[in-house]
């Protein structure tokens, strides 16, 4: 459960990253929010530290319906295929010192008009993919949506607003490649890499599948500098995919880049590992599902 809370916290501070991304003159953020008082909230809340807080219940979540959702996958549609409780779903991240502007899907699509934002990872990209274009979905349910799933990329596009949210699945961000003699990790080679260019965010993740062995891992062999070996220290082999992905970022994205009508935005890259465990103060029995996953609030 405290992984899948991690997820979920890592949601909350991407959507405020991606909130904060580009300045909004005040007349034309109240004009969206119709009100004064959130655009102090979100002032604020950019001088917070949201990573000190506190799990606490909110009656009016969860910020979606999962019925009404169509970019979840069936594995993941708890409340459908029969856990019997919702109270987990009812959870909000409250910071020590501010309240976080609430999500508002309308003001997000406005805010990132004309922009590619990708997910590129292993299943908590997906994960973080679906809770996005969810949350954005509930706000404009009547919108155009071009939905396509093709080898390993879904796109969701919210039309009437150009808006384009990606994920691009990759669990170790460096390739995996089918030889003669079997399936290859690549530390040093990223060819997926071609796929994330021209992208306004990009958001990484990837750990999980790093401590995989035996059956569970799909790969044979490692490769590194022109050596196989048939397999290596974890963590080594972890070091050298990341510093292999960390030379495509300083290749291939411009933070000084500008784009649209006298609007300065760079580019921007997120990395996010499993390296801690945030503990939830959820009380247990709003935790435990019944044959389905361990969803947690968003």
């Amino acid at each position: 459960m405290g992984l899948l809370l991690l997820f979920r916290f890592s949601l909350l501070v991407l959507l405020f990253f991606l909130l904060q991304h580009t300045p909004t003159k005040g007349e034309d953020f109240n004009a969206i929010n119709n009100t004064n008082a959130s655009g102090r909230t979100r002032s604020l809340a950019s001088n917070c530290n949201w990573f000190r807080g506190k799990w606490v219940y909110d009656p009016s979540y969860p910020l979606y319906d999962p019925y009404k959702c169509p970019f979840i996958e069936g594995e993941f549609d708890c409340q459908k295929y029969g856990r019997p409780d919702n109270t987990y779903l009812k959870y909000r991240w409250q910071p020590f010192s501010c309240s976080l502007p609430r999500f508002n899907g309308l003001y997000f699509l406005r805010k990132w008009r004309g922009k590619k934002i990708m997910f590129v990872g292993d299943s908590l990209s997906l994960n973080q993919f679906q809770s996005l274009t969810c949350m954005i979905q509930a706000w404009v349910p009547n919108s155009q949506i071009s939905y396509i799933k093709r080898d390993g990329l879904t796109s969701v596009t919210f039309l009437g607003y150009d808006v384009n949210i990606m994920l691009y699945r990759t669990p170790y961000l460096v390739d995996i490649v089918n030889q003669k003699y079997g399936r290859v990790l690549k530390l040093d080679s990223i060819r997926g890499g071609d796929s994330w260019k021209g992208v306004d965010m990009l958001i990484f993740n990837t750990w999980h599948w790093w401590t995989h062995t035996g059956r569970t891992q799909p790969f044979d062999y490692i490769e590194d500098g022109g050596k196989t070996w048939k397999d290596m220290n974890r963590m080594v082999a972890f070091y050298k995919g990341l510093t292999t992905w960390a030379r495509w970022v300083n290749r291939n994205v411009d933070p000084l880049k500008t784009k649209g009508k006298g609007l300065e935005q760079a580019n921007r890259v997120l990395l996010r590992t499993d390296t801690t465990i945030l503990r939830d103060e959820i009380p247990r029995r709003h935790t435990h599902g019944l044959g389905c996953c361990e969803e947690g609030p968003e």
